[in-house]
Order: structure tokens, then C-alpha cells, then sequence
């Protein structure tokens, strides 16, 4: 009989924290929502925790709402972002061991284990591992060898890197507010599992997560992750700038920010006029072009940033899949138009796919946590099955390996 699965996704951000209650049969490709919250957070900077006690205080009030629905949640999948990630390249060779020169699950894990040796700066530690392809005897290209012949099997991986004291204070203020953590996965990599399908990241794609604080890149191609940066700059950049130009409250400019449009009719110029806007009960006046010019110098320096980054990984690569924008900073009106015009790439903008009960774009980290675990538990369970092992007996936090085939 079937056995159903919940997990507990917790995606902890620099304005917002959000929480999402998973649950699947086992053996089923689909899973309902059973809790969604969302509240606002203080205490972090750009991905890292400067006051754990207000972090603390607001996980445990999203798990008392929980709870209140009538759900008994401990163990959580947490993701981690920041722009203290990083990714470093790495290559490992093994000879094969076997005299038939066939090559064996357990060669392949050496070499896997061999390409994670590289020299790491210091405090950073691997947390996620992601295979680009396996070479045989000059052979590449290839994404499962077990079973193939060979002398020489090498492996060529991304490492997605973490600084140690960030991951250990994250991990202490989780476990301070009563959950158990069962898996720390990089953000940027969780949102990309959410809102790219498989084709559109074996055509090659890009996934820009758009924070409040921080703004992350992920580039696939032929199904596997090429590429990962977060730039220091988000949406509230645009928001501070707005409230310092038009000499507003914060709430006030987020508001106005949310509410126009400044980049229809680019190449038309407007006249100077003054646009009156009822916000909170209060008139504010300003004049739209200046509003244009506050927005259009703050997302251009963020997109010159990202143009940067796409040109120096895809020079040689195309992306016809385009790029996706998502996460909260996402929702600025004409940002898709403008992120076309200045990526020179098909541009959407989306939420999580697929998953009922949530499609809002700032819950896709959230939805893609939840995501990476149900695959962590089916990975678990078909290897289980192949050993003769019986239950699932699954403990997610070592296995790093989300993105290997």
C-alpha cells in the first residue's frame, strides 16, 4: 500500500520568509499544498543572518500557524542563498577497476568523489554537486557509464560552495526554533528546479531569480547546469531609490513602484508631467519622468550586470529557451519587455510549474525546495529497491547529489 510522504519546505529571506507543507504517495509524480505562509522577515543581509534571535522568533510563529491547521511539522528542507555561494569547476580521472574493463556504479562514484577535490577557499565547504558529463577514453559527453568500456573515466562537475560560518549559523537558528533539518539546498538551484522544465534546459536556459536583496543566475544547457552568479542587488534597491528621490516612505515607493510602468514607450519622450497617485489614503505627486529615470538607472545597472555574465558563459553557447525571471522582483510592471530588449533573449516571466496550489513567483524557491526533496526521496527509494531494502529510512542532509542523473 502506498505510503504518503510530507515534507517541509522553508525558504528564509531578506524580507520575507515562506513555508510550504508538501504531500505525495509514494511512487506518485504529483503532490498537493497543504500549507502555504508567508511573513515578513528582519535579521538577515543579503543571505546571511545577522540577528538569529528575530529569525528564530519568526520561524517559530510561521510553525505555530502551521500547527494550528492541524499539521504536526518537525523535519525541514531549508534552502540557503547569498552572495556568499560560490561555484568552482571541477575534474577528476580514475583508471577503471575491473579487468573486463567495464566500468561500475563504483567507479563512477570514485571519480565523482575525485572531482571534488580542488583546492576550496578557506571556510567554504561543497554543498551541492553538479555532474556537467562523464569522458570515456576521450569519449564525452556522457551522462551514465556504468556498464560502458573503458580504461580512462573522468568527470567533469560544478561545485556549488557555501561559507561554512553562514551554513553553520543557518543551521543553529533552524534547530533553535524546533526543526530538524533534513536537506540545505542553494537557493538559486531549488527556484531553477521549479520553474524550468527538462526541455527547456536541454535546449539551453537561464533562470533569474530576483530577490529583495540579491538577484541569482543559473544557465543550463543539454540538461545540465553551466553557469551560477548572484549579483548584491535586488528590487529593494529600486524601492530605497525611489523613496530617496521622490523623498517618500519606503512603503510609500513600494507601492509607486509597484503601480507604473516606466519602461512603455522607451524611445518616446514624454512630457515632464506631474502624476498625481492616491497611496495609503494620501496623495502623492511626482513627476513621471523623474520616476523613469530613478527605475530605468537602477534595473539597467543590475541587467548591464547580468549581460555581463550571460556573454561571458554563452559566447559560444545559444539559449533558445531564453531566460525566465522570477521571484518577488519579478513582478515589476514591463520588466519582461525591458529584460528582451536588453538580454537580446525570449524573456517570460513565471512561478512555480505544475504544482497545485501555489503558481505566485515569489514562492518558486519555496515550491522548488519542496521539489528537490520528493526527488531526493525517489532517488532514495529506487536505490533502496535495486539493494533489496525495504522502507525509506531516508536521511536527506548528506546527500548532496540533487543533480546527478
Amino acid at each position: 500500500m502506498p505510503k504518503s510522504i510530507t515534507l517541509t519546505a522553508i525558504d528564509i529571506g531578506t524580507s520575507f520568509t515562506k513555508v510550504l507543507v508538501g504531500q505525495k504517495e509514494s511512487g506518485s509524480s504529483e503532490f498537493n499544498i497543504l500549507a502555504k505562509e508567508k511573513i515578513a522577515q528582519t535579521g538577515l543581509r543579503r543571505g546571511e543572518i545577522y540577528d538569529p534571535a528575530k529569525v528564530t522568533e519568526t520561524l517559530f510563529g510561521l510553525r505555530e500557524k502551521i500547527q494550528s491547521q492541524g499539521l504536526k511539522i518537525k523535519k525541514a528542507i531549508v534552502g540557503i542563498g547569498g552572495t556568499h555561494l560560490s561555484v568552482h569547476k571541477g575534474q577528476g580521472l580514475i583508471s577503471t577497476s575491473r579487468a573486463d574493463q567495464r566500468i561500475s556504479a563504483e567507479d563512477a562514484q570514485r571519480v565523482l568523489q575525485a572531482a571534488q577535490s580542488v583546492a576550496l577557499p578557506s571556510n567554504n565547504e561543497i554543498l551541492d554537486v553538479c555532474l556537467k558529463e562523464f569522458i570515456i577514453d576521450n569519449q564525452r559527453g556522457i551522462k551514465e557509464p556504468a556498464g560502458l568500456k573503458g580504461l580512462r573515466l573522468e568527470a567533469k562537475v560544478i561545485l556549488v560552495c557555501a561559507f561554512s560560518p553562514i551554513l553553520e549559523d543557518l543551521e543553529k537558528t533552524v534547530e533553535e526554533a524546533g526543526f530538524e533539518i533534513e536537506a540545505i539546498i542553494p537557493s538559486p538551484l531549488a527556484c531553477s528546479r521549479a520553474v524550468l522544465n527538462s526541455e527547456q534546459k536541454e535546449l539551453g536556459a537561464a533562470v533569474l531569480d530576483m530577490g529583495n536583496a540579491t538577484t541569482s543566475l543559473s544557465v543550463f544547457k543539454e540538461g545540465n547546469l553551466i553557469d551560477f552568479a548572484i549579483f548584491p542587488l535586488g528590487s529593494s534597491n529600486i524601492t530605497n531609490d525611489i523613496a530617496i528621490g521622490l523623498r517618500e516612505e519606503i512603503a510609500v515607493a513600494e507601492q509607486i513602484k509597484k503601480e507604473f510602468n516606466v519602461f512603455q514607450n522607451l524611445k518616446t519622450k514624454e512630457k515632464n508631467k506631474k502624476t498625481i497617485s492616491k497611496i495609503f489614503e494620501k496623495e502623492t505627486s511626482f513627476p513621471k519622468n523623474f520616476l523613469k529615470q530613478i527605475i530605468m538607472a537602477r534595473v539597467s545597472e543590475m541587467f548591464l550586470e547580468i549581460a555581463k555574465e550571460l556573454k561571458k558563459v554563452s559566447k559560444d553557447i545559444v539559449l533558445p529557451a531564453g531566460v525566465v525571471l522570477t521571484g518577488g522582483g519579478s513582478g515589476l510592471p514591463g520588466l519582461k519587455e525591458f529584460a528582451r530588449q536588453k538580454l537580446g533573449l525570449p524573456c517570460q516571466v513565471s512561478g512555480p510549474k505544475g504544482i497545485h496550489g501555489t503558481d505566485e513567483a515569489d514562492f518558486s524557491t519555496a515550491a522548488g525546495l519542496l521539489l528537490s526533496g520528493f526527488d531526493l526521496i525517489d532517488k532514495e527509494t529506487l536505490e533502496n529497491r535495486k539493494d533489496g531494502k525495504q522502507g525509506l529510512g531516508i536521511k536527506l542532509k548528506k546527500i548532496f547529489k540533487i543533480f546527478l542523473p
